[in-house]
């Protein structure tokens, strides 16, 4: 994937609002003002600059599910800010950049294999979500995770069929990434990572009916977990991300470029594991070259002696106090019944920022 292509599918999707103040990420989308109208009307995909053939086609044959994929990608940047709230990388936007991250994710560092992971995951996930709602008639309920019923439940309500979105990701994010160097083999990687990660998360669902509150039946189905796990597992399998050399081999089509993992003792990646082969800068001091904006004003956990502590974020630079007023609600009281009411209180808490 490149980064100057999600953009306009938004802009186009929702109504020209742009989306966490920048051009996100994905398909190597130019977002033009021209375009600031159109999500409103029909969309055609043969005036999105920058499709590959594949993602053309993709787009004529399912254009009903592609605010789903523009969902997903946003969602996929909401939790990436989550994750990396309190890191020297908080997953900033930028405002009026073609890429939404800036340089930093030119780089095969595990900022890019973490980004691509829950991109990729989060598109699968908001169209398989979208059709379990009915949103689209190409898709709806799975139907062949049912089986036999267990003990004391059955099958009922509509299982979310994970493997159509998972196939959705696949289409549509891979179609760039097919040439032969080591770039586009670490992002079809990270992609399928982060994909296979909600089919490994898939769980059965349930729900008690009966008078009262029993359960006198019980139906479940197949569901998606809440997209904050996914991000949870991600975020572990970005701290534990494998370092990769890039090797070339000659064949019948030309020099290719492949990974190897760096390291023969430490057990080689799977599948569900991220890649990468560059380093990271440390994104302590601005430096527009990488994309690093830097840690000072950034708040820290005077607290913490984690890396969203004063000492790390800060970088060993110190840190600034100043106390800040809050108005808060407070001595709330439930009456019966049933309502709650609360008195209006002004806390005065201290504010850590780094120099």
């Amino acid at each position: 994937m490149d980064y100057h292509l999600l953009g306009l599918i938004l802009s186009f999707l929702f109504n020209g609002t742009k989306v966490l103040a920048g051009y996100p990420i994905w398909w190597s989308l130019a977002l033009g003002q021209q375009y600031s109208s159109l999500g409103s009307q029909p969309i055609l995909c043969g005036s999105i600059p920058g499709l590959v053939p594949k993602q053309l086609r993709f787009c004529r044959n399912y254009i009903e599910i592609m605010p789903s994929v523009a969902e997903g990608v946003k969602l996929g940047i909401q939790e990436c800010q989550h994750q990396f709230r309190g890191r020297r990388w908080n997953c900033t936007t930028i405002d009026d950049s073609l890429a939404i991250f800036g340089p930093v994710l030119d780089k095969a560092t595990r900022e890019s294999a973490f980004v691509h992971a829950i991109a990729s995951a989060g598109v699968a996930f908001a169209v398989t979500r979208s059709c379990a709602e009915g949103s689209s008639t190409i898709c709806g309920c799975d139907s062949h995770h049912k089986g036999p019923p267990g003990d004391g439940w059955k099958w009922g309500g509509c299982s979310e069929d994970a493997d159509f979105g998972v196939l959705v990701s696949r289409e549509f994010a891979d179609a760039r990434e097919n040439r032969p160097d080591a770039r586009s083999a670490m992002n079809r990687h990270n992609n399928e990572a982060g994909r296979t990660t909600i089919l490994d998360h898939m769980h059965l669902k349930c729900k008690c009916h009966g008078l009262s509150g029993s359960c006198e039946v019980k139906t479940c189905w197949w569901a998606q977990p809440d997209f904050r796990a996914i991000g949870d597992y991600l975020k572990d399998k970005y701290d534990s991300a494998s370092e990769m050399v890039v090797e070339k081999h000659r064949e019948s089509r030309g020099w290719v470029e492949t990974l190897r993992a760096k390291y023969a003792l430490f057990k080689p990646p799977t599948e569900r594991d991220l890649v990468y082969y560059e380093n990271s800068p440390n994104f302590c001091e601005p430096n527009p070259e990488t994309g690093s904006f830097g840690t000072r004003d950034r708040t820290c956990n005077v607290t913490s002696h984690g890396i969203d502590g004063c000492d790390l974020l800060c970088c060993g630079r110190g840190h600034n106090t100043r106390t800040e007023k809050r108005k808060e609600k407070c001595h709330c009281i439930f009456h019966w019944c049933c309502y709650v009411s609360c008195q209006e209180c002004t806390r005065v808490y201290d504010v850590h920022t780094c120099k």
